[in-house]
């Protein structure tokens, strides 16, 4: 079990490209907020992001950045320039066909790879917003895996194929991956959300048998147990870490994964519950309602009604 995977694929995060960016001279853009994390990949020359209350950043050649939280922000030659709204059927078009998108008048001396990741609402584990809003990587601090990403889907947008909108959504999937792996090995103010699960040995030990088997009648005494702790100790690391106790953890992911199956299957609630972990209907409601406001029923008909789905 890979607890990053899994939380990933049930917080239903997803990838998809944006435009290329071709600039010259002095030139400005900006995008208003979006629920929507946002990266980018700097490829050629320097550019200035600036996301709202912040002073302007500089991007150099190389450099990677990933707005966690979607901020209002704009990317110009310079500090002071004018800033124009983007025009987001030009972009959309310009992806579609490989082409880029120009800004600015004169010889291209900054080229920029951008992309955007979504959520699903279904899911309780915020991702992105447990990230600083800003995470800026320089060229030097890349390792050799999240470079090569980058030039691939630079060179897959540049020269797009068969099947060329998965391959770059794909490829946008890895880059996320990626740039977490880099910032988890780099950033010990992971450590102060969810994050720090995933640096701490013992709590993704106790974590990846929680993903491994939701249902499992668990006490925080059998856990500890299961991962050679003390039952102290576990809860310890876990207020540090996860900023909950293992039975909130194993709750609310039991939550998560029932939220998703109420809402994209026609599985009996006796069938959900069982399979997470509940000897009854009645306590499942319970501990679901308390989790989500709304008991199992009214949950899957809301979430219907806003996200049509496939039964199955």
């Amino acid at each position: 079990m890979d607890v990053l995977s899994d939380v990933l694929d049930v917080s239903g995060v997803r990838g998809s490209a944006g435009a290329r960016i071709a600039a010259a001279g002095d030139w400005g853009i900006e995008w208003v907020r979006d629920r929507d994390a946002v990266v980018y990949a700097v490829t050629a020359g320097i550019a200035y992001l600036t996301v709202e209350g912040d002073a302007p950043r500089l991007l150099m050649s190389g450099d990677v950045v990933l707005l966690a939280t979607g901020a209002a922000h704009a990317l110009s030659s310079a500090p002071g320039v004018d800033i124009h709204s983007c025009d987001m059927a030009a972009a959309d078009e310009a992806r579609r066909h490989g082409d880029v998108l120009r800004l600015g008048e004169g010889d291209i001396q900054t080229l920029i790879l951008g992309a955007s990741y979504s959520h699903d609402p279904a899911g309780s584990t915020p991702v992105f917003a447990l990230l600083p809003p800003v995470i800026h990587f320089r060229a030097q601090q890349l390792d050799a895996n999240l470079t090569d990403i980058v030039r691939l889907l630079g060179r897959e947008l540049t020269r797009p194929g068969l099947a060329t909108h998965l391959v770059v959504d794909r490829l946008v999937d890895v880059l996320l991956v990626e740039f977490l792996r880099t910032w988890l090995a780099a950033s010990p103010e992971a450590d102060a959300s969810w994050w720090g699960v995933l640096r701490d040995p013992l709590l993704l030990q106790a974590v990846t048998r929680i993903h491994e088997a939701p249902g499992h009648p668990w006490t925080t005494e059998a856990l500890a147990r299961e991962v050679a702790t003390s039952k102290q100790t576990l809860v310890r690391r876990f207020t540090t870490f996860a900023g909950t106790t293992p039975g909130e953890y194993l709750t609310r992911w039991r939550m998560n994964l029932a939220a998703h199956r109420l809402r994209d299957t026609d599985d009996t609630l006796e069938a959900i519950a069982a399979d997470i972990g509940y000897t009854s209907v009645y306590a499942f409601s319970r501990a679901f309602h308390r989790e989500r406001s709304l008991p199992p029923g009214r949950y899957r008909t809301t979430a219907r009604a806003k996200s049509p789905v496939t039964s199955g």
